[in-house]
């Protein structure tokens, strides 16, 4: 089985700051769990995680995305 080598989304788009209102960018990388996927299974460069992971606690804060599944 030959898999496809995952590339930065962020980098290949060239975008360099992830806005914490995009709900519908950010909810891309959060599933139905409510909980931030990891570097490995989405494919993000470790810059662009560190920063997707702090739109993504900002867009929470702000009730903007869900801290928990219902």
């Amino acid at each position: 089985m030959v898999r496809r080598r995952k590339f930065c989304k962020f980098c290949a788009e060239k975008i360099d700051y992830i806005d914490f209102k995009d709900t519908r960018l950010l909810g891309q990388f959060v599933p139905e769990r409510a909980r931030i996927l990891p570097r490995r299974i989405s494919g993000v460069c470790a810059t662009h995680q560190r920063k997707l992971a702090l739109a993504i606690k900002r867009a929470r804060h702000l009730a903007l995305l869900p801290y928990v599944a219902d």
